[in-house]
């Protein structure tokens, strides 16, 4: 079986990558108010708003450090598996959330979501690389950021909306499931780098390996071409 454009279906599941990954990192933000009439009904407003402050923290915290690690990891297993690791992680991570009981339990899992989270940036950028050729990967680069924005505007809609049907716990569970989901076309898609890929046609291929091969040589002929004099002027 060939698939036509097989490259623009692997950054729009990328794309939707990113929505669910602003959805689940939304979750707790919006449904607070639910979580702590629950978990910590005898607190004050102030000592809840240090609570979400320092779960909170602990996810920016974890976030930073991900980067760097699931950057090693892309580079290690290769995008198909890196996003298997980061997604799968990132979503049993959410679904988790549902078993909380308290700060310790929230930070652990909030710590675990932020690695995984991060894991999803270096994977887009090296799935483009992989991908496309040069002179399409700022576009690519484009569709695929361009799901950080729709998840940012429909995430806390959609959350509250679903609180009307479930409670925080099954909120929780819920999404995570789709970031599971979402694993499944993925793997059937994303069976190899385009040099290898069963489905992807003779022309793609050709197409995304030139293109990525003209590029390395025009940047290896302007370092030929880039030859600075060496002569020594006395005045």
């Amino acid at each position: 079986m060939k698939l036509k454009n097989l490259r623009w279906w692997v950054i729009a599941l990328i794309a939707l990558a990113t929505v669910i990954n602003y959805i689940d990192r939304s979750a707790l933000s919006v449904l607070w108010p639910d979580i702590v009439e629950d978990l910590f009904p005898d607190e004050s407003a102030l000592e809840r708003k240090q609570i979400y402050a320092n779960i909170s923290m602990v996810f920016i915290l974890s976030y930073a450090f991900g980067q760097a690690i699931f950057g090693k990891i892309f580079d290690w297993l290769g995008t198909r598996v890196g996003f298997v690791l980061s997604i799968g992680v990132w979503s049993l991570a959410t679904a988790a959330h549902a078993l909380a009981q308290g700060v310790l339990s929230f930070s652990v899992f909030r710590a675990i979501l932020g690695v995984a989270e991060a894991g999803n940036w270096p994977g887009a950028a090296k799935s483009n690389a992989d991908w496309f050729p040069t002179k399409e990967r700022a576009l690519a680069q484009g569709i695929f950021n361009s799901g950080a924005a729709i998840g940012g505007i429909i995430a806390i809609p959609l959350i509250a909306f679903m609180t009307v049907y479930f409670s925080w716990k099954m909120v929780f569970v819920v999404i995570g499931l789709v970031g599971l989901l979402w694993l499944i076309p993925w793997i059937i898609l994303v069976k190899a780098p385009p040099k290898l890929h069963p489905w992807i046609t003779d022309e793609e291929r050709e197409y995304i390996l030139t293109g990525q091969k003209n590029s390395t040589d025009d940047n290896l002929c302007d370092d030929d071409e880039y030859n600075p004099s060496t002569r020594i002027i006395v005045s």
